[in-house]
């Protein structure tokens, strides 16, 4: 039986570089047999995370991830909780329906943000009556906060003047630098929209040989060593290097980082309380940085 969080009065919001990320809890690998093995592994991750001063715990609709957290949090819980809506393809009522839901598997009262899984969802005709609900949601005291969450091709400021959301989730890494140098970042910053950021680890493919590039980035493998010959004669490790660059951006709010295990998660607090490397981070973009949008995951193994 899911039982209800308590939530601190406080988080750990400026305690440091820990309480800006946001950890994507991943399904237990295969070889974890057993409900109570699988419950177990989960409850090391939130123990990891709430020991090490982790602020956001983000989650999305899909498998039984939402149940096991709801099995597992630590009490009274200190993490800040968002939630992805299902495709607005399914009909409005199953997106409104599926957000309730994903509170009541967790055991949660309330939930810090509901994040709209695309921002297509919002180009299209039901665009209006889908925030429009939200907002419902949120006035009704579910939700603190509506986001979005976006790709550079979609327009972010276009969506923001449109929608006003409180926050905007969008990719930028070392090697896909867009959402920075063209002031995307700051600009929404700027008019009190708070940033997110995921893929900070560039799909994994700062950390895979170059012979295991997925079909779509072979194009780029040229860039992609050189980024990392870049950071090997630097002696910056490539994980800490990535966590540094995201933090260090003007009007970032979170770091978004997928985690399948607590020990790859003590790997990722120990890279983020690292000291920032002295880099020309200019210089480790890629040419066509739009190569890597068809990376999809964000484990820290995979796609974080």
């Amino acid at each position: 039986m899911v039982h209800v969080v308590t939530f601190q009065a406080e988080t750990r919001t400026g305690a440091g570089p820990a309480s800006r990320l946001a950890i994507n809890v991943m399904a237990p690998p295969a070889h974890a047999q057993g409900l109570a093995s699988r419950e177990e592994m989960v409850r090391a991750m939130l123990r990891t995370a709430a020991d090490g001063g982790v602020g956001v715990v983000a989650t999305r609709p899909f498998s039984d991830m939402e149940r096991l957290l709801g099995q597992c949090w630590p009490f009274p819980s200190p993490f800040r909780v968002t939630v992805r809506t299902v495709s607005a393809a399914e009909g409005l009522d199953r997106v409104e329906a599926r957000a309730r839901r994903s509170l009541e598997r967790m055991g949660l009262p309330r939930g810090e943000a509901i994040m709209v899984s695309s921002a297509t969802d919002l180009a299209g005709a039901e665009g209006r009556a889908l925030w429009d609900r939200l907002e419902r949601l949120r006035d009704m005291g579910l939700f603190r906060r509506i986001g979005v969450c976006a790709r550079v091709e979609d327009g972010p400021e276009l969506l923001a003047r449109r929608f006003r959301p409180d926050l905007v989730e969008l990719p930028c890494n070392l090697l896909d630098q867009r959402a920075a140098v063209s002031g995307l970042i700051e600009g929404l910053a700027g008019h009190g929209i708070s940033v997110q950021l995921r893929s900070i680890f560039a799909g994994g493919v700062l950390f895979a040989p170059r012979e295991d590039l997925p079909a779509h980035l072979v194009r780029a493998g040229s860039g992609v060593s050189r980024a990392r010959r870049s950071l090997a004669e630097s002696r910056a490790d490539p994980m800490q290097a990535a966590l540094a660059y995201g933090m260090m951006l003007p009007g970032v709010e979170t770091v978004s980082v997928g985690v399948p295990s607590a020990a790859e998660l003590r790997a990722v607090l120990a890279a983020a309380h690292a000291p920032a490397p002295d880099l020309d981070w200019a210089a480790l973009a890629l040419n066509d940085p739009a190569t890597l949008g068809a990376a999809g995951s964000s484990a820290v193994s995979s796609a974080a």
